[in-house]
């Protein structure tokens, strides 16, 4: 079968591969009917997480047709339409008791990859993972499922935004773009999202978000004061993480030769949040970070929570929307490319350099 496989930096390519087979009990195999590239990918495509070997397959999130189970899978049956959780959870641990699906005891140190981007993918723990979605013809929206929905609408959980609170969202990517739109369907009065991309601020325009363009300010928690009389946000949500750059400091440093200011987003959104509010970070951070704002959280009092999406823990609560008709998250105006996999290249290209326009893309084996 076909798959895309890295083989260095900025490097992949689509190979033949060995075709996927049960193997475990609680194993299931499906012919991916949607794929997704996610910002995870990107982080593994640039070797920002340096994890990856030549020759290891990409991609987590995937929509498709079951073709095989192993004989503990009585859940899904051959032929039934899945979406496939980008957590691997066992379904039974204390943490998934919890529905802390992404803090899995037993499989939460699983690489940040399932090899999804495939003409058919091998899905572990399939007794509790894969979830039922309709045969419509809608997969190219039903792989949002996979993490990027359930991310965002998390990341607002996390904000604990109440009808009427003012919200930032710093970074309008997928992930940005959808939860400000949630947090909106859930009643927040405002929200504001700051971003530097000019496709990105004016799709978050048409679905209501005001915008600040970090190109044409100094500083955008300073326009977020000038926006609120000085009132400031209720909460604000990082969607951005450790890829951030483009602030005044950052260029220093990168005039410098020193490493780019990865808190630049973070420290943004907390200069955003008022005093007493919520800080939810979407955005991944690895790694250690000395610079660390903490001062400013325990003066201000924020209330600060973060982490992977417990994916399967709001499908329950994302698919009656992404199966209306009516689109009321507006799905159908975020996935900007449908892309063949055989030209994934040239899609991991346009994604990670956000050209074309590019803000959303699925891959179709």
């Amino acid at each position: 079968m076909r798959a895309v496989v890295w083989h260095g930096k900025n490097d992949v390519r689509v190979d033949d591969v060995d075709d996927p087979r049960v193997e475990e009990p609680t194993d299931a195999v499906i012919r991916v009917t949607a794929t997704a590239i996610s910002g995870t990918d990107l982080h593994l495509y640039t070797r920002l997480w340096p994890v990856m070997e030549e020759g290891d397959r990409l991609g987590r999130e995937a929509v498709g047709e079951v073709v095989d189970v192993g004989r503990d899978v009585v859940h899904i049956a051959p032929g039934d339409r899945v979406v496939v959780p980008a957590n691997v959870a066992c379904g039974w641990c204390l943490q998934c008791q919890d529905r802390m699906y992404s803090q899995c005891e037993t499989f939460q140190a699983l690489p940040a990859r399932l090899g999804a981007q495939a003409a058919y993918l091998r899905v572990p723990q399939a007794q509790f993972g894969p979830m039922k979605v309709p045969d419509d013809g809608a997969d190219f929206r039903y792989v949002l499922l996979a993490e990027l929905l359930p991310t965002a609408w998390q990341a607002v959980e996390y904000a604990n935004v109440r009808p009427g609170d003012t919200v930032s969202v710093h970074g309008l990517g997928p992930v940005g773009q959808m939860a400000a739109r949630i947090a909106l369907h859930r009643g927040a009065g405002r929200v504001i999202g700051v971003d530097q991309v000019t496709e990105r601020l004016e799709m978050a325009a048409r679905h209501g978000v005001e915008t600040v363009d970090f190109r044409e300010v100094r500083d955008a928690a300073e326009a977020i004061a000038d926006l609120t009389r000085g009132g400031l946000c209720h909460a604000a949500i990082d969607a951005v993480g450790m890829e951030a750059s483009g602030s005044l400091r950052d260029s220093v440093l990168q005039a410098t030769g020193v490493q780019p200011d990865k808190l630049a987003a973070l420290q943004s959104a907390l200069n955003s949040v008022r005093r007493g509010g919520t800080l939810s970070i979407a955005g991944v951070y690895g790694g250690p970070f000395p610079m660390f704002p903490l001062g400013d959280l325990f003066d201000k009092q924020i209330a600060l929570r973060m982490g992977e999406a417990n994916v399967k823990r709001w499908v329950d609560d994302l698919l009656p929307l992404l199966a209306d008709g009516a689109d009321p998250l507006g799905v159908n105006d975020l996935i900007t490319h449908r892309i063949p996999i055989e030209q994934a290249p040239y899609a991991y290209e346009i994604f990670q350099k956000k050209m074309d326009g590019c803000v959303k893309l699925v891959l179709e084996p």
